[in-house]
């Protein structure tokens, strides 16, 4: 039974309103307004009981309730961006189940599969509340929303709200209690629909009885799975709905079959989700839960780094040392303050252990504790110390990766660019020389990376959008400022790009009147540039007394300038030889989220996103999203080249609450941004953001088996089918599968492909008992064409999960007949 609470909570929700259960917007209620409704209404809840817990006033924000607002009144409005992004990617889950599991019944409570679907819900709330407890909200994330839209199905493709019951089926998210009267297998449940007319076609026994049914669906225009006298989920698609008893039952839409219910149905979804919700915050506690939903206390922001602690390092850590506790002594208690310290380590012979916390604290006794010792050789396993701060710290983090030496795991690199595409994780890496003893007449000498070593870091910054800092070890302390900067709340990236190898080039960028704190970065060798500002005045990088540079700082490679604001169409004259990397940045509430995202060509429409990268050249898609303010919209939507002037201009389709979709004819072949430009309501200027992250398309597509099975059980092998095909010529593929907790695994290293053809392999994992259940397995697999032409791979999430045991009491679903 629901607490009084909770029932109470639904009622509230049940009459507060709601217009659908598809996947794309329209005058109807869909699975994204039904989700996004029972998230933010959580969220207050959430809010208000940990307000009144701490003696502090709480402010309902106005209704309907949009992300901004909600976030402003649990006073996080520097989370607002996080926050919707959480939301989003909750969506983004819940309708890929349409997409593909769109013919599994169990997904949908078709074919009354009860018992299957609740199976469902209840194992993947084990899953999320698993890895809440461990703080793995992107996995939390990524299962909730799988198992929200079954959820929501029931209440649209049984004949819950048919019989009657005016509140959620509570039973739906318990494991060990009785969903309901089952009808048998056996037992008639409907009669023909009086033309387009379904409104009396379930039996009135059915009825009078409280018997559980739903809708039997399937494509296929013979062979139907459908019994005698089963009712059908109805609507064009499905094929049973015309093999008597003729209708359909569904309320997924005003013009569904049974559409007249379609608003109690709705409601009841939202009502549902929240329930559900409820369940989850219980178990997880207030401040856990609202991390999950992506509000956090501080900045939303992580503090994040891998440093080399071998013996040459102990000037690197000195400055770590400092920076660490100046940002924690200024930031903690305010909305700069990180949510999230991560450190990784990295010495001879290995790397590790991930601290992850956020006790401040903690964090800076761990720092301070740091000493620099070992180092058998020049290599270090740099990269491999990366990829697990990536796949460890959230979504859109910045890491600084200290070091004085080459990556002994240079092979790692395709992987990491991977995992920050998928990420969109900013990397820095503050590069120092070190003095190393000749083991031979035991002298000390000056050592610098080479050329090619100094280039791997360098690309690996220039595709996060972060910085490659190259100064003495005496300088290091004067670089640690961009760290104190980066640590602000709400940066947003106005303008981002490089030029390898270096020429003289113009760049065009945007300052609205939001934005404040104008801060450019750019790193090179014998770099000049000209700033032009809206208002026509211009200043050299020679010359220290303009108007326009109100400060400005020089350490190794890294040029910081501080601008004066001025709103309008700045340029920036770039002259060098060298290359050189350029980005400008400021505090903005506004920024925007996106995904790129394929249409489904599945039977009910809609799109899903990406977890590879885009088909080169073709067409594509991406969903928008803009956060920070009510009245701002979308006029632009560009990809565009990062070294050089090709831009290619997306047609928007908005998708209502501040999306869109941005179609583009074209994906370009090389590396490329995304850049946004849109208006503020009332304003005269217009506002341009960018993406700090470089894509890059390929002519592979690789696409693993979409199993609903997204859990690993320690100790029991696991498999993932995956397939490749290529669009360019015949060959072998190199095939690489990594995953970030080093679990034993075989898969394929080499793969042959013919144009225009695909092959498949597949990667098996064991995880080993002794794993916490909610651990989070990341597992990249990666498609290499001959000659390193092109790459592409797939980043899949799993979560480790102590076996789930299933009931087998026929009596706890009192079922009339066997068990479906």
């Amino acid at each position: 039974m629901m607490s009084s609470r909770l029932a109470a909570l639904c009622l509230l929700l049940l009459h507060t309103g709601a217009r659908g259960f598809g996947v794309l917007p329209g005058k109807s209620l869909n699975h994204l307004d039904i989700t996004k409704q029972a998230i933010l209404n959580a969220t207050v809840q959430t809010c208000r009981a940990l307000a009144q817990a701490e003696g502090t006033n709480f402010n309902f924000p106005a209704q309907p309730f949009i992300a901004e607002a909600v976030a402003a009144a649990c006073s996080a409005p520097q989370s607002s961006k996080t926050f919707r992004r959480a939301i989003v990617f909750i969506q983004l889950r819940n309708i890929r189940v349409d997409i593909r599991f769109a013919l599994n019944s169990s997904f949908h409570f078709d074919d009354e599969m009860f018992v299957q679907g609740r199976r469902i819900i209840t194992e993947g709330m084990i899953a999320v509340k698993a890895s809440n407890k461990l703080e793995k909200y992107e996995a939390a994330r990524q299962k909730l929303g799988e198992i929200l839209h079954p959820l929501q199905d029931f209440y649209s493709h049984s004949n819950w709200v048919e019989l009657g019951n005016t509140l959620p089926n509570s039973n739906l998210i318990r494991a060990d209690t009785s969903i309901g009267h089952i009808a048998a297998e056996s037992r008639a449940t409907c009669r023909n629909c009086d033309g387009d007319d379904c409104r009396n076609n379930i039996l009135e026994d059915i009825i009078s009885g409280s018997i559980l049914t739903s809708g039997y669906f399937d494509i296929k225009p013979i062979f139907s799975t459908k019994p005698k006298g089963k009712c059908s989920h109805g609507g064009i698609v499905d094929r049973t709905s015309r093999i008597e008893p003729k209708g359909g039952i569904n309320k997924d839409s005003f013009s569904s079959s049974h559409g007249h219910f379609h608003t109690q149905a709705a409601n009841m979804a939202i009502a549902a989700t929240s329930q559900l919700l409820e369940d989850i915050r219980g178990a997880a506690g207030n401040r856990p839960f609202l991390e999950m939903v992506g509000i956090s206390k501080g900045s939303s922001k992580a503090l994040c780094f891998v440093i080399d602690t071998t013996k040459s390092m102990s000037d690197d850590i000195k400055a770590v040392k400092s920076v660490t506790s100046t940002i924690i002594d200024n930031d903690v208690g305010t909305e700069n303050e990180p949510s999230v310290y991560i450190l990784v380590p990295v010495n001879d012979p290995g790397f590790g252990p991930l601290i992850r916390t956020a006790d401040s604290t903690l964090f800076k006794d761990i720092i301070n504790s740091l000493t620099a010792t070992g180092g058998g050789d020049d290599e270090e396993f740099s990269l491999s110390g990366l990829q697990l701060a990536v796949t460890s710290a959230p979504f859109n983090s910045e890491i600084f990766l200290f070091t004085d030496a080459p990556a002994k795991d240079k092979e790692l690199k395709n992987t990491v660019i991977a995992l920050i595409e998928r990420t969109q994780t900013v990397v820095n890496f503050m590069i120092t020389d070190s003095t190393v003893t000749n083991r031979n007449d035991n002298l000390q000498q000056s050592r610098r990376l080479t050329a090619s070593d100094a280039e791997l870091y360098r690309d690996v910054a220039r595709a996060s959008g972060g910085q490659a800092v190259e100064v003495t070890k005496a300088e290091l302390p004067v670089a640690t400022e961009i760290i104190k900067q980066s640590a602000t709340s709400s940066l947003v990236t106005i303008l981002q790009t490089f030029r390898n190898p270096g020429k003289a080039d113009n760049f065009i960028f945007i300052v609205d009147e939001s934005v404040k704190s104008l801060i450019v970065y750019i790193t090179g060798n014998s770099v000049t540039f000209t700033l032009i500002s809206p208002s026509g005045v211009s200043q050299q990088s020679t010359d220290s007394a303009g108007s326009l540079i109100s400060a400005s700082q020089s350490v190794g490679n890294l040029k910081t300038l501080q601008l004066q604001k001025q709103v309008g169409q700045w340029e920036i004259r770039m002259v060098s030889t060298d290359s050189y990397t350029l980005k400008v940045i400021g505090q903005s509430p506004i920024d925007f989220l996106f995904d790129f995202v394929e249409s489904s060509e599945g039977p009910f429409g809609g799109f899903d996103t990406l977890d590879t990268r885009p088909r080169a050249g073709l067409n594509g898609s991406l969903l928008v999203s803009l956060t920070g303010s009510e009245s701002a919209t979308v006029t632009e939507v560009a990809l565009v080249q990062s070294s050089g002037s090709e831009e290619i201009k997306g047609e928007l389709v908005p998708q209502g609450s501040g999306n869109f979709l941005a179609q583009v004819n074209r994906i370009p072949s090389g590396e490329f941004v995304v850049r946004v430009k849109g208006r503020i309501s009332r304003s005269s200027t217009v506002f341009q953001r960018q993406s700090p992250t470089n894509f890059r398309a390929s002519n592979l597509t690789i696409t693993a088996d979409s199993d609903s099975n997204i859990i690993l059980v320690p100790g029991t092998l696991f498999s993932v089918s995956f397939s490749v095909m290529s669009g360019g010529t015949d060959g072998n593929l190199t095939i690489r599968a990594t995953n970030n907790r080093d679990f034993d695994s075989t898969f394929p290293t080499s793969l042959f492909v013919e144009s225009g053809n695909s092959t498949n392999g597949t990667v098996t994992l064991s995880a080993p008992l002794n794993i916490p259940s909610g651990t989070d397995v990341i597992l990249t697999i990666e498609a290499e064409a001959p000659g390193s032409a092109d790459m592409n791979y797939i980043v899949l999430c799993f979560t480790v999960v102590n076996t789930v045991i299933h009931p087998t009491r026929v009596s706890a679903d009192q079922s009339e007949g066997q068990l479906h």
